[in-house]
């Protein structure tokens, strides 16, 4: 009984030694073929507009309400000690700081991040992987490199928007609905922010793009490894893809910020 229970722990610390060295491994040949020509520039193109454009509407609608609801839960928290005027300054940072790169990387996991899971999956239980390989394309380079040159593009980007649009929704709370000076949100703003919080933000957003674009699109080529051929094989490897990466981009914002502060 208890050399079976040993047994399973070992194998299952083997597969995950294993899943870290494929993703690894997965990653950097993805990243080596950036620097190979011909550049790839029309499939970066389409994938910037595909992770990138098309999630515009989806991160501004998240960003607007998360400044909308921080400004309202701030200002009846600073009111207690009467430093309501300090709304700006409590709305930006932690928009800039902490919420605006991670609400980002979350939601466009959750629009961009399946769907490259599920393309992907669905390409390698129709063989069409397969197929890439069997006509000498290097289908990691053909299929993940545009994706996360794309990514790395397009989330900061993103995270730059959303910060901006937040800090209006916070600015809508506060000084149009509660009150405050307009000109003392914005001049704390201002005051506030500086070069190394916007810095820390895209730090934060850089290392989410490579984190979400590797682990979904890792989900999906190798969807035959954990789930087996078939519609539930893609449908797990998505849902997996998704969560692992909410989970990792949470995990590595704590890593991040430790470093940062």
């Amino acid at each position: 009984m208890f050399t079976n229970i040993i047994v399973k722990i070992g194998q299952k610390f083997i597969h995950m030694i294993e899943s870290i060295g494929r993703i690894v491994l997965f990653f950097l040949i993805g990243a080596m073929n950036v620097f190979l020509l011909p550049f790839q520039f029309k499939k970066v193109l389409d994938q910037i507009w595909f992770i990138g454009t098309k999630s515009i509407f989806v991160v501004a609608l998240t960003g607007i309400f998360t400044g909308m609801v921080i400004g309202l839960q701030g200002y009846y928290s600073l009111v207690k000690f009467g430093s309501e005027a300090a709304l700006g300054s409590a709305v930006s940072l932690t928009l800039i700081r902490e919420l605006g790169p991670v609400f980002t990387a979350i939601m466009i996991t959750a629009r961009a991040g399946s769907a490259m899971a599920a393309e992907i999956g669905v390409m390698r239980i129709s063989e069409q992987i397969d197929a890439l390989n069997t006509m000498h394309i290097n289908p990691v380079r053909f299929l993940f490199t545009p994706r996360i040159i794309a990514a790395i593009i397009s989330f900061p980007l993103l995270t730059a928007l959303f910060d901006v649009i937040g800090i209006l929704g916070g600015y809508i709370s506060g000084s149009i609905m509660l009150g405050i000076n307009r000109y003392v949100y914005m001049d704390t703003v201002i005051k506030s922010v500086r070069v190394s919080d916007i810095a820390g933000g895209f730090y934060k957003a850089f290392a989410f793009s490579i984190i979400v674009t590797t682990l979904c699109c890792y989900r999906g080529y190798y969807t035959h490894f954990f789930n087996g051929f078939g519609a539930r094989g893609v449908s797990l490897s998505t849902t997996n893809a998704v969560v692992q990466s909410c989970v990792l981009i949470l995990i590595s914002d704590y890593i991040i910020t430790l470093f940062l502060v």
